[in-house]
């Protein structure tokens, strides 16, 4: 069946769980955040962002609200592209009107540009457990099976985790989705975070990220910082600290005076509910824990602050 398949991604997860599956010959299209497996970068982009997504924090944000407070999607489709490449399968999300085109803005386009209609697989995870319930859905979808590359998956998350937890020490951890205004990481991170040897705190996992003002996170006075903001690489990210850093009340923080706060890669790992959230436990594993896990993650997708 994959020789016959033609797929468009419009989210970098669900480009990610495609090759995964083994199916990365078989994509013609990607949004313009797709960026891994690096070939898919040769891809026609067939999404674009409708606001400018350079700037501060606080000047992306202004930005998005902006666009989204005129009925606006942050987000355009390009028909004329879909016209041009007619895939059988589509895959979009339908979770968070910021990460990507929602469902109902592909479902308009592919009506106005596709007369074969292809099939159109939404994605909408916020545990791991629904991130490995979509690799199941889209290798179904695909036909394909998966029973293998979760196997593979859910062996790594196990051996990081059974070491983890018996370890002595679990510390209280804070992981920064974005900086300004201040958002703590929700869905699967809070569960990362745990099964990585941490306690979350300011976030429930399985549940949206939640906006948080700064006295919260001074009261919770987290024994480590995280930062992972959205679609930002490390170099980014350590942008955004610099600007952590001039608040008055970033210097109360424990983590802070502890030398205990990190940067990520976010958009390469914690953003993206795909196969490479087995990585980023990983990473969490490695800055909570240097003495007993050394997986070969430092300097590439994590750094001390």
């Amino acid at each position: 069946m994959s020789r016959s398949l033609r797929i468009v991604s419009l989210i970098p997860s669900a480009t990610e769980i495609v090759a995964s599956l083994g199916l990365a010959e078989c994509l013609v299209g990607r949004s313009h955040e797709c960026d891994y497996p690096i070939p898919v970068q040769s891809l026609p982009a067939c999404t674009q962002p409708q606001f400018n997504p350079s700037g501060s924090s606080g000047e992306i944000h202004q930005r998005v609200t902006d666009v989204l407070e005129s009925a606006l999607s942050v987000y355009r489709v390009e028909t004329d592209v879909l016209r041009q490449l007619q895939p059988t399968h589509i895959l979009t999300q339908d979770q968070c009107e910021v990460c990507a085109c929602s469902l109902a803005d592909v479902e308009a386009a592919v009506k106005a540009a596709i007369d074969s209609q292809p099939q159109i697989i939404s994605l909408q995870p916020n545990t791991l457990a629904e991130v490995w319930d979509d690799i199941a859905k889209v290798a179904r979808q695909l036909g394909v099976d998966a029973s293998e590359v979760l196997g593979l998956l859910q062996s790594r998350v196990n051996q990081v985790a059974t070491q983890a937890q018996a370890l002595a020490f679990h510390p209280t951890v804070a992981c920064i989705e974005w900086v300004e205004p201040l958002m703590i990481a929700g869905n699967w991170i809070p569960e990362l975070v745990q099964l990585a040897g941490g306690q979350p705190i300011l976030a429930t996992s399985g549940q949206h990220s939640p906006w948080v003002d700064w006295q919260a996170l001074v009261e919770a006075d987290p024994d480590i910082i995280v930062l992972m903001p959205c679609g930002f690489d490390l170099t980014r990210t350590r942008q955004d600290l610099a600007q952590l850093a001039e608040r008055s009340q970033w210097q109360q923080l424990k983590a802070v005076q502890h030398n205990q706060v990190y940067v990520t890669d976010g958009n390469a790992f914690f953003n993206r509910p795909g196969p490479r959230l087995v990585d980023s436990l990983c990473i969490l594993a490695e800055i909570f824990h240097p003495e007993s896990f050394a997986l070969g993650y430092r300097g590439i997708a994590w750094e001390a602050a």
